[in-house]
């Protein structure tokens, strides 16, 4: 697991930083009917679509009840997607074509689900509790990254995904609202804040999935973190004293 977090690591390095960090591509879902999907009306929203029209971001309240920060998204399985801490998902551009080469199949904006598809930016290295500005009114604040299901597996039509996912270690982000406002495609994205701790996307998802072990080093992010992954931190300690 070490190894292959290298390596997406070591993608981004050799990468060269555009100046200007941006919104290359904004994606709304519909419900719609599908074979392989958990929802008990067998909906999904995953197969979201480009739109070049400003859509309105803002915080959807409580996982459960509410779905996407996005107006005009869908999202269908509120047990385990949406609310005020899973409001927006966004996947860097640079992480799909790596995808794309590994799958040798084109991949679009949107492909996994995504709302957010970014340019110049490394998503899966952001901290949580970064903050964004997107466009001139809408900021953003990373909380965790995104853990994949039978949904994401059979919507790709990739067999062994959620395990290929899962070992790449380069999950996207998930993000609550902090200022709402309108986005658009192409819209620049700012970094308009940084904690000062080291726990990133990247080892959030690590921690949560393959190795718990981890789990303590989440705690400095405290609050910002994902509401649910700072439980299991904080269980794990109490477990695992000394």
């Amino acid at each position: 697991m070490g190894a292959v977090a290298n390596n997406v690591a070591h993608l981004w390095d050799g990468l060269v930083y555009r100046a200007v960090m941006k919104l290359l591509s904004l994606n709304l879902g519909r419900a719609t009917a599908v074979p392989y999907t958990e929802q008990p009306e067998g909906v999904t929203g995953i197969d979201k679509r480009p739109t070049d029209a400003p859509v309105r971001v803002s915080a959807p309240g409580p996982k459960g009840v509410a779905g996407s920060g996005l107006a005009g998204d869908a999202v269908c399985h509120r047990r385990h997607h949406g609310g005020d801490d899973q409001a927006v998902y966004a996947v860097a551009r640079e992480d799909l074509d790596d995808w794309e080469r590994e799958l040798g199949r084109p991949l679009a904006s949107g492909s996994f689900g995504e709302n957010l598809t970014t340019l110049g930016v490394d998503v899966s290295g952001a901290l949580i509790g970064e903050r964004w500005r997107i466009g001139s009114e809408v900021v953003l604040e990373v909380t965790c990254g995104r853990i994949p299901c039978r949904t994401f597996q059979d919507h790709l039509g990739e067999r062994g995904w959620v395990k290929r996912f899962t070992v790449k270690g380069a999950p996207g982000a998930y993000l609550r609202v902090i200022e709402p406002g309108e986005i658009q495609a192409g819209d620049a994205i700012e970094i308009v804040h940084r904690p000062d701790h080291d726990v990133t996307v990247a080892l959030q998802f690590r921690a949560v999935t393959t190795e718990r072990e981890l789990l303590p080093r989440l705690l400095p992010a405290g609050e910002a973190l994902h509401p649910e992954s700072l439980v299991q931190a904080r269980k794990y300690v109490a477990e695992h004293p000394g």
